[in-house]
């Protein structure tokens, strides 16, 4: 984690016969093995380590005998204790590992060790869309939103119109996409925590990619009416229930006379010259690994300090995939109030989780635990190195749009699809997801650059994932070299002169709110 207190150290030459390690921090008394098979039993480190069984690429062998129920390091942080004493250079695999309990929210250092601020990084632009409100889009976009699930499946049947018979008529506009969603009617529309799907929704409605054109397809019944999903002077609204259709065409007509008029006002958008300084971009990670946090998620905290640093804002997320490096993070909130908004966010979903019968363990995935992830917290010491070395400038509640610069806390659950929508509706223009296991995940209403973990996925994916940066784990290329890459990357996507392999296959997950509130 580049926070001041990590060295990576690699242990072995590179090759692919050669043993090699990697221990993230000089403290550590645990490494992950490199080697695409694994290192079979009777295997030398250069430590002087001898695997006394078989370690899977990934998964973590003792560097020292580890006592029964003595901690286990990585990070130089507690990642759980030994069940049953573990000798050096034994696999020390997920049942071996007792999870520790997580950090006492009422004890947290509040802004304690606040970065000092980077050089400003000047001369970066992107090209990109500017809208009246002055915020900046990366697509040109005609979003339409729904405000309930009843219409979704006659929305998209004039989606499918508009693509055929109107889309080609404004070659400006890159498509049109429906922000479809499960919410409007049975539902508690005034429970306290409705706030989030509707706040949600208000936000998706005017993103920055969409141009300022909203329009509502509403049935006219529902619970959630249409009037709360547009903005104040806005109109764009076709009810289905309108007695002045006759028939399902007429509906479809409307819709698509109210969506001319305005992609012909989006086909007048062009992109322009533009600061990095305007760019919004949230970082994600999925299907993460073992070395999800010692080469893409550092790499993405690398270039994240550099969006920091030209002016922009960055949100990183996933409550549950934080909680456990809470007290690596309040130290830096820009002020005690942040750090307690911090500390807010932790709290809420510790109650929403344990409303649901459910704890933190339940995160990591079967497919995270393959990968190497023994528990929730050695996965959130790895998932908060996004984040980078920046001060934490500011908290969002999830869906809640981004005021202000800076690195944010856009506090979202893990779920890939939930994360990226409630990323989108906090204004994110363009997303950054690592990848370890490997997923096909794309959104329609922003570029989405995948990050391998590991070269052996970057190969075997080769038209799926956008950049590798496994090669840090072969000693390749440095932390810095791969953040500088990503930067770089993402102000050529922002600009539209390279696509994601997402876009280039229109691999788009559906939008996925999150509701927290009570369905009647």
């Amino acid at each position: 984690m580049p926070d001041g207190r990590t060295q990576m150290t690699y242990q072995g030459p590179a090759g692919v016969e050669t043993p090699r390690t990697i221990k993230v921090h000089e403290s550590d008394n645990v490494a992950i093995v490199v080697n695409s098979f694994g290192l079979k039993p009777g295997t030398d480190l250069p430590d002087g380590t001898r695997l006394v069984e078989f370690v899977p690429q990934g998964h973590k062998v003792a560097l020292t005998d580890i006592a029964d129920g003595a901690p286990i390091l990585r990070y130089g942080e507690v990642i759980g204790r030994a069940i049953g004493d573990i000798p050096r250079g034994a696999w020390v695999e997920e049942s071996r590992v007792a999870m520790p309990v997580p950090p006492d929210l009422s004890a947290l250092e509040k802004a304690t060790r606040v970065p000092a601020p980077l050089p400003p990084l000047e001369g970066y632009t992107f090209e990109g869309y500017r809208n009246p409100d002055g915020s900046v889009g990366t697509k040109n976009i005609l979003a339409i939103s729904t405000s309930v699930q009843c219409v979704a499946g006659t929305l998209d049947f004039a989606i499918r119109r508009i693509r055929e018979d109107l889309l080609p008529r404004y070659p400006n506009v890159d498509d049109v996409v429906a922000v479809t969603h499960a919410y409007g009617c049975g539902v508690a529309i005034g429970a306290p925590q409705s706030v989030v799907p509707i706040r949600t929704l208000q936000s998706l409605a005017t993103h920055p990619n969409f141009g300022g054109e909203v329009m509502i397809v509403s049935l006219g019944c529902e619970k959630l009416q249409p009037e709360r999903l547009l903005p104040e002077g806005k109109q764009g609204i076709v009810r289905l229930q309108d007695e002045a259709f006759h028939g399902f065409d007429a509906m479809i007509g409307a819709i698509l006379e109210m969506a001319e008029a305005r992609l012909e006002v989006l086909n007048r958008r062009k992109r322009e010259t533009v600061p990095a300084s305007e760019l919004v971009v949230g970082l994600q990670c999925g299907g993460s690994d073992a070395f999800s946090g010692v080469t893409a998620n550092p790499a993405l905290g690398y270039a994240a300090d550099l969006l920091v640093r030209a002016g922009a804002t960055v949100m990183f997320s996933e409550v549950t995939e934080v909680r456990d490096a809470i007290h690596l993070l309040t130290p830096r909130a820009a002020t005690p109030e942040v750090a307690d908004a911090l500390i807010r966010e932790m709290a809420w979903y510790d109650d929403y989780l344990e409303q649901g019968g459910a704890d933190r363990s339940a995160n990591p995935s079967p497919g995270n635990k393959k990968g190497g992830l023994a528990n929730v917290v050695e996965k959130a010491l790895g998932s908060v190195a996004k984040s980078g070395s920046s001060t934490i400038a500011g908290v969002l509640a999830p869906g809640e749009k981004a005021k202000q610069k800076g690195l944010i806390f856009a506090a979202t659950p893990a779920s890939d699809f939930v994360c990226g929508t409630l990323q989108l509706a906090s204004g994110m223009t363009l997303q950054v997801f690592s990848t370890g296991r490997g997923t096909p995940y794309g959104l329609s209403a922003a570029p989405v650059i995948k990050v391998a973990t590991r070269t052996d996925l970057a190969r075997r994916w080769h038209d799926l994932i956008d950049l590798d940066a496994g090669r840090i784990a072969t000693g390749e290329a440095t932390i810095e070299d791969v953040g500088w890459d990503l930067f770089r990357l993402m102000l050529d996507v922002a600009s539209g002169k390279v696509k994601p392999w997402s876009d280039k296959w229109g691999l788009f997950n559906a939008l996925t709110l999150f509701n927290p509130a009570p369905i009647t």
